[in-house]
């Protein structure tokens, strides 16, 4: 795992003593370490006392497996955010903005969802209406047959009645 340590002073055995500052979390993610975190390093270091370094350090074994300038990396930074008017307040101003796009977001969905179910409770509202006018259709056609066939029945009655 990679750190930003800060050489602190010269060690008894003629190594350096590193006081880690951040740790890499991911590619662009860093998280700084709550607490003081120090690692030696074995060999001779070439940098002065307060020189900030990027250390390379084995997870198993805590042991450093590199130790490289961090200027080249800080620079880059620079380059990346500070060139660009990217501060922390900006960042700050951009996450807000993001959580409150986000949170219309959410009300918006929450909108569509409550609108689809209102669709879906009328198309079904719709639908049981259909059915009871086709029952109702199917009733009355049903009734209609039977009145045509009373009246049938009844126009036919007087002339056989009436017939020699």
């Amino acid at each position: 795992m990679q750190y930003l340590a800060k050489v602190d002073r010269a060690s008894y055995l003629g190594g350096a003593v590193l006081k880690l500052l951040a740790k890499q979390i991911q590619a662009c993610l860093w998280e700084k370490l709550a607490q003081e975190t120090v690692a030696e390093t074995e060999g001779v270091l070439g940098f002065n006392e307060g020189a900030l370094v990027l250390v390379q350090l084995d997870e198993e074994t805590a042991q450093i497996t590199t130790v490289e300038d961090a200027t080249p990396w800080v620079l880059s930074l620079v380059d990346s955010f500070l060139t660009r008017g990217i501060t922390p307040d900006f960042l700050e101003q951009e996450v807000e903005r993001a959580e409150r796009w986000r949170q219309s977001l959410t009300l918006e969905s929450q909108e569509v969802e409550r609108r689809a179910l209102e669709t879906a409770a009328r198309r079904d509202e719709i639908q049981e209406l259909e059915k009871s006018l086709k029952i109702e259709r199917a009733e009355l056609e049903r009734r209609e047959a039977e009145l045509r066939d009373r009246l049938a029945a009844l126009t036919e009655e007087p002339e056989s009645k009436f017939t020699p």
